[in-house]
């Protein structure tokens, strides 16, 4: 009954059914879960526990008649006082002149509007003639798209509700809904449509946070169950003894997250289910070390290993340090764009014939070319800037190989196990004993010149300094500082011994690939960039960092963007360069200087930002909830997961005759669907 055409509804003809269409709405199903984005609440409080800036409700009796003025093309002012609790509150009213007619002396009314507590004023943005008691308390506000109204979607899902209400089916089981103290579906459609008050409203929110979290997490178990099962028979047989020997022979001794992280991967590797598993930690934090260590498990069992990186520059830093760490135990090879022609044929004949054990490089690992002998273990390095595709090739590059993703991006827990909810997640929080924390501060423009010359003393003690420009070229429309122009500030205020480079995005990768070297090697002391240089690029000797218009960035793009300086045992610095305006903009600064932890800060972005913006909305693949909010039902979102892992793993779906509900929706998800095609 519920997917039934919304024209069944009494009210709803053919042209309101179009305006409907454009809000996705076609059936009576999707008009019940069409919920307000928000709601009014038109509640009187007392004068002094008003807050300034909020949204209020004032009752009062009217003093005057109510002066209009106008201004610019059919522009109106509308003002008046009213009197509550003795004290008069001037009312303002934009472009309404028809209140005039409406309202008079002596009137009392009821406004809701924006609060001036310095001005005793309030801009109306709703009012009504009468006292407060004679309104509902607290009024939905729909999405609304094309002739669609507040007034006319009120009564066409009242007249749904009268209808169909009883035709809702619930879906979760009752031992849930007691458990949580969550209203079934039918009374929490109701409550979240026309709430009679915020406690019945408050109780209805939290049960479809729930239900949209538990129905996501359902479908990535179920995914990562499907995946798993479909590629038994891969469990590595490695030499526990080969790969402790390695660990004992590397120049440091493991961190606690470190050893955490690696004994669940190399728990993987032993299952007979291929592993998709994500690694997080921090920059510096010793990621690079865990996957050596698996290679060498790999490697230990007779299968190759990969490891696939962004850039060119980043495959050779790898390629240096496994060569360091490994030294005669195993074959390395890099293959890169670089490598091309005889020199090429010799590495992918070396990979086909199993004469290397692991191989290093860019996306020219993926060629047609490249055929593995018997590939164990793949690794992506900043897996976020390769395509689903590229990662996928990889994949295919050997008989279900165990894949492992890293990011040095630090990821709230939280929002990890969501966005990546087909996948594990080690986490590596803690960083090697002895790395001296980078010393961070603020400072404004004006202060530009004592910076440069903080600059000049630490490459006096040959050391090396970046940067940071938000762009290229100078633009009309932002007034920041941008990356050419400063280049020739630089230029000409060091002096001939402190070479300069200019490194940005619109360079071809073979000028930046020379910029980089070169700034590697020291032949650059200052290299002026855009955010480029933000992922993957290791330095030891750079040992200050300078963000100019630092307001312009987000945290975590801040932290990744220090994480590049501060690799070696020598102090480095982070100076940010900033004016915000706002709020939100001196605290992101206020935040940079007070903690180095990247999870610490990627909680307080999320906070500061928002889930879409913190992944950039074209790659996150968060999902779009109704109700809930990945930031503030934290708390609901691990629930759902364990609850979601425990009804997966115990085959209650197939089993339990409660759980046919959630197992119905499951089947008719589309997306599940498409995953599964």
């Amino acid at each position: 009954m519920l997917r039934e055409s919304v024209t069944t509804i009494k009210g709803v003809g053919d042209k309101f059914a179009e305006a409907l269409a454009l809000a996705n709405i076609y059936t009576v199903e999707d008009l019940l879960y069409y919920f307000p984005y928000r709601y009014d609440v038109f509640e009187i409080k007392p004068l002094n526990e008003l807050i300034h800036d909020d949204k209020v409700t004032i009752e009062g009796r009217v003093i005057h008649d109510p002066s209009l003025s106008f201004y610019g093309k059919k522009k109106s002012r509308l003002t008046f006082t009213v009197e509550t609790e003795g004290v008069a509150i001037k009312a303002v009213m934009f472009n309404r002149a028809f209140a005039k007619k409406q309202i008079n002396a002596d009137d009392t009314v009821t406004l809701t509007g924006k609060w001036d507590a310095h001005r005793l004023q309030i801009t109306v943005s709703n009012y009504k003639k009468g006292p407060a008691e004679e309104q509902a308390s607290i009024q939905p506000m729909y999405p609304l798209k094309g002739e669609l109204t507040n007034i006319k979607l009120k009564k066409v899902v009242s007249a749904a509700i009268k209808e169909y209400i009883n035709d809702v089916e619930e879906i979760i089981p009752e031992e849930y809904l007691k458990a949580y103290k969550i209203p079934d579906r039918k009374h929490a459609i109701l409550a979240m449509h026309f709430p009679n008050d915020r406690q019945l409203l408050k109780h209805a929110r939290r049960r479809f946070t729930y239900e949209e979290f538990l129905l996501f997490q359902l479908k990535m178990q179920l995914l990562r169950k499907i995946k798993r099962e479909s590629t038994t028979g891969n469990a590595q047989h490695y030499d526990p003894s080969k790969t402790q020997e390695f660990i004992q022979s590397l120049p440091f001794t493991l961190t606690g997250a470190q050893t955490s992280s690696l004994n669940q991967i190399l728990a993987d590797m032993k299952s007979p289910y291929r592993m998709n598993r994500l690694l997080q930690g921090d920059v510096g934090s010793g990621k690079t070390a865990v996957a050596a260590i698996c290679l060498c498990a790999t490697i230990s069992a007779n299968r190759q290993g990969a490891l696939m990186v962004p850039t060119e520059i980043l495959a050779e830093q790898h390629y240096q340090s496994l060569c360091d760490m490994f030294g005669e135990r195993a074959s390395i090879v890099l293959l890169t764009g670089s490598v091309k022609g005889k020199k090429r044929r010799e590495v992918t004949e070396a990979i086909k014939d199993h004469k290397v054990d692991i191989v290093v490089g860019t996306h020219a690992l993926i060629q047609e070319d490249v055929v593995f002998a018997n590939l164990g273990f793949a690794i992506v390095d900043e897996q976020h800037r390769f395509g689903v595709e590229q990662r996928r090739v990889l994949r295919s590059k050997g008989l279900h190989p165990d894949v492992l993703f890293m990011t040095a991006t630090p990821i709230p827990r939280t929002l990890a196990i969501t966005a990546f909810g087909d996948m594990d997640v080690s986490i590596i929080d803690e960083m090697p004993s002895g790395r001296k924390e980078i010393e961070t501060f603020w400072t404004k423009e004006n202060t530009f010149e004592r910076v440069l010359n903080f600059i000049e003393k630490r490459v006096s003690f040959d050391e090396q300094a970046y940067v940071i420009c938000p762009l290229i070229e100078e633009s009309d429309k932002l007034d920041i500082q941008n990356t050419v122009d400063l280049f020739h500030q630089l230029q000409e205020f060091y002096s001939s011994e402190v070479q300069v480079g200019l490194m940005h995005g619109r360079l071809s990768a073979v000028e930046k690939e020379e910029v980089m070297n070169r700034f590697a090697k020291n032949e650059i002391q200052v290299l002026v960039s855009t955010t480029v240089v933000e992922v993957g690029v290791n330095v030891p000797n750079a040992t200050v960092m300078v963000i100019y218009d630092a307001e312009r960035f987000g945290l975590s793009q801040l932290h990744q963007l220090r994480g590049r300086v501060g690799r070696s045992d020598k102090q480095s610095y982070c100076i940010l360069i900033a004016d915000p305006k706002g709020e939100v903009g001196k605290e992101r600064m206020k935040i940079m200087t007070e903690t180095t932890n990247g999870f610490e800060l990627s909680e307080q972005d999320l906070k500061l930002r928002g889930p879409g913006d913190f992944f950039g909305k074209k790659q996150s693949g968060l999902p779009e909830f109704k109700v809930a909010d990945m930031i503030h039902d934290y708390k609901a979102l691990e629930t759902a997961r364990a609850d979601a892992q425990d009804i997966i793993e115990s085959n209650k779906l197939e089993n339990d005759v409660k759980y046919k509900g959630l197992q119905k929706l499951l089947e008719n998800d589309s997306y599940m669907r498409k995953k599964l095609d």
